[in-house]
């Protein structure tokens, strides 16, 4: 169909094609959570934020592409040697972030393989320092540990550090069974002082209980005693008044016999 086209047709559309082609690489559509690296004829110009964004053709470029999300990486296993000379194989992952797209591009050659390295470099530092029990309760002092290393130096990496954490610790075999004997050793150790203290308890208990009824049963023979007491000291009284009472009526009697019966002279 260009065969009825002259060449100033021609021309007029080889200048739209290459103007569209202008205007279709002259847009850039960053994502969201994204930062596009824009340099200009091999130098850094700007950062293209999330949105719509220009460039002129042929003159700038997109260097380098962030993603502004938070990363886990794993930080690969490694041996650290504690503070009392024992080995551990460590693992732990770090969770990072972008937040300077310039320095993430030009401050270090690859800045998760930087920050990888000062991981793995300051926890062996945090566990050289530490005794191999301290090491297994103090889990959260060695991530803090790691992170205030991380923070420090990647600040000029534009990458901020959010946490660390240990996945795990774990000593050789033969300190795994040291440790092993030594916890069912605890656990015995506290069984034998349970049954101590349940015998002793039980002991307590039977003698308590045995103290509890002999007073009760002396405080019964105390009361029975004092019942009979007072029941032996009522009935003498019992009597002795009915004593004085007969003796009153036989005196009365006499008494009164004395005063009818006539007085006789020999």
């Amino acid at each position: 169909m260009f065969y009825n086209l002259d060449s100033s047709s021609i021309t007029l559309l080889v200048v739209g094609l290459v103007v569209i082609l202008i205007l279709f690489k002259s847009i850039c559509i960053v994502p969201q959570q994204s930062a596009w690296v824009i340099e200009r004829l091999g130098k850094f110009d700007r950062v293209l934020s999330a949105g719509p964004g220009f460039v002129i053709p042929f003159i700038d470029r997109v260097a380098y592409k962030h993603n502004l999300k938070e990363f886990a990486l794993d930080v690969p296993s490694q041996i650290c040697i504690t503070r009392d000379n024992t080995q551990l194989q460590v693992d732990g992952v770090l969770y990072f972030q972008v937040t300077d797209p310039k320095l993430a591009s030009y401050g270090s050659f690859n800045y998760i393989e930087a920050v990888t390295q000062l991981a793995q470099t300051a926890l062996r530092s945090a566990i050289g320092r530490m005794e191999l029990d301290k090491t297994f309760e103090e889990r959260s002092l060695i991530n803090a540990t790691v992170i205030a290393a991380l923070d420090e130096a990647a600040l000029n990496w534009g990458v901020k550090v959010l946490r660390y954490e240990i996945k795990d610790l774990t000593p050789p075999n033969e300190i795994l069974r040291a440790m092993q004997a030594q916890i069912t050793a605890e656990r015995e150790k506290r069984a034998l002082i349970a049954a101590s203290e349940g015998r002793r308890q039980e002991q307590i208990n039977i003698a308590t209980g045995q103290r509890e009824a002999d007073i009760a049963r002396s405080e019964g023979e105390k009361q029975a005693q004092i019942n009979n007491a007072q029941g032996e000291a009522a009935a003498i009284r019992e009597i002795a008044d009915a004593t004085a009472t007969s003796i009153e009526k036989v005196a009365s009697a006499i008494v009164k016999e004395g005063a009818v019966m006539p007085l006789t002279c020999k």
